[in-house]
């Protein structure tokens, strides 16, 4: 998963990036070489701690949601911020698929996918689904009505996220 990502035509800033990733920088060190660097939200995670990288992922959904330029920015936004208000999806990681918001017993890189996804639809309608981006499990006015029912499915007895791989 990036930390950082960016947009230049200057091959010379890609090359500063990359020597001050190279040479053990900061996250935050490399934005100052190179001004095209946008942290992703994804903190660094000194130790394999599944915990800090469930919530590490968390942040990063947010902000990646907060910062969309599409249309239905708002609806994805908010099924994104309610999931996260949940506690019992909060204990999950969550991952992204064609804007299908997942959750996992296990970080990356090997997920173990658990649970109903999340979609926001361009129509104003929140999703669950029991498989991949198919709502077949209802279609609802509001992000809270969807969350309320992906938790509904969520298996029973889910203990803590482990290191996946």
């Amino acid at each position: 998963m990036p930390l950082v990502d960016g947009v230049t035509d200057e091959l010379t800033e890609v090359a500063r990036a990359a020597r001050a990733w190279h040479d053990g920088a900061a996250l935050d060190d490399i934005r100052q070489v190179a001004s095209f660097v946008h942290l992703t939200g994804r903190f660094e995670v000194p130790e394999p701690d599944p915990a800090r990288l469930t919530e590490s992922e968390w942040q990063g959904k947010r902000r990646e949601a907060d910062e969309l330029e599409y249309a239905w920015r708002e609806a994805y936004q908010a099924v994104v911020e309610a999931a996260h208000a949940e506690p019992a999806l909060r204990a999950l990681y969550p991952f992204t698929s064609h804007w299908a918001l997942r959750f996992s017993t296990t970080t990356r890189p090997r997920l173990t996918v658990v649970g109903p996804s999340l979609t926001a639809g361009s129509d104003g309608t929140y999703g669950v689904g029991s498989g991949f981006v198919t709502p077949n499990l209802g279609l609802f006015a509001t992000p809270h009505e969807a969350v309320a029912v992906a938790v509904r499915h969520l298996p029973s007895g889910l203990g803590p996220v482990a290191l996946g791989g």
